[in-house]
């Protein structure tokens, strides 16, 4: 496969990570042919797409450059999402409730907002050419309605970390991957929603944050104070429960809260300034 001219040093890089994550991987699920054969292959398949979406990157960001702001935002992402999704973390996370919950958290608070800091979908493009466009008109349109990105963020973190469906994804690589899919997107769709919703949509992104303040809070207060665990049996099942609401709760809690508050800043804000063309504002011009 050709790359356009200048992309051989960003490829090459992402090369390197692919090698370096496989035996990573195998680490934090197991061995793959111990394990059943191809029982592991949504795991591989999501490690490639995961390294494909960094090599697109890189490919793109020459055709359209971004500022190195936001390609300091995507490199780091992707960074913390590598390191989260197929370093030891995950073994971690599937023993552990309350490092489950970390890896949770750290896709749902770090990973997801600065992708959308980032702005990735022109780099993207750069590559994909028209073909994708559809799909990102239909994100765009979603994006400027946070409350329904806000409702769907929850039904996702309400449904994953249900009994069932949270066994179903520490037991199964498939329904692990699709786990950690749905964060990941239900995730950009929110931040995308709440941090870049145009001067109209700043009251309704304060109050999508503010929803997700308390249905987060309430999951984690209900985790906390928990007389039983729902995950599983161990001797420190409940301990690691009860802290695993405790990571949702406080840290995971501030991050929504402190964005609730820039966002309700931003709508007061935007309401403070006469819109071009009002009678106040004309006056204000001509106000010596």
């Amino acid at each position: 496969m050709k790359y356009p001219a200048g992309t051989t040093g960003r490829v090459r890089p992402a090369c390197t990570l692919l090698m370096a994550a496989w035996p990573a991987a195998t680490f934090a699920h197991g061995d793959l042919w111990n394990t059943g054969g191809f029982r592991l292959a949504p795991v591989w398949f999501a490690l490639a797409v995961f390294v494909l979406t960094w090599i697109g990157y890189g490919a793109g960001a020459v055709r359209h450059q971004p500022r190195s702001g936001p390609r300091l935002a995507f490199h780091l992402a992707m960074l913390i999402a590598g390191l989260t999704l197929f370093g030891p973390m995950d073994e971690l996370a599937e023993r552990n409730a309350a490092w489950h919950m970390v890896q949770h958290m750290l896709l749902i608070v770090v990973v997801a907002p600065l992708l959308v800091l980032a702005r990735p979908l022109a780099q993207w493009r750069a590559v994909l050419g028209p073909r994708a466009d559809g799909v990102w008109r239909l994100l765009h349109r979603l994006s400027r309605r946070p409350m329904v990105c806000a409702l769907l963020h929850a039904a996702a973190i309400w449904f994953w970390h249900a009994p069932g469906p949270y066994i179903a994804a520490v037991q199964t690589p498939l329904w692990h991957v699709l786990e950690h899919a749905f964060f990941v997107s239900s995730g950009w769709l929110f931040w995308w929603s709440v941090l870049r919703p145009g001067r109209l949509g700043a009251l309704p992104a304060a109050g999508a944050l503010l929803f997700t303040v308390m249905h987060t809070g309430l999951l984690g207060a209900l985790l906390s104070f928990a007389k039983v665990s729902l995950y599983s049996t161990g001797a420190t099942a409940l301990a690691d429960q009860q802290l695993a609401g405790l990571v949702m709760w406080v840290p995971g809690g501030l991050v929504y809260l402190l964005a609730a508050v820039w966002a309700a800043w931003r709508a007061l804000a935007s309401q403070a300034v006469p819109p071009a063309g009002h009678p106040l504002g004309a006056s204000a011009a001509h106000r010596p």
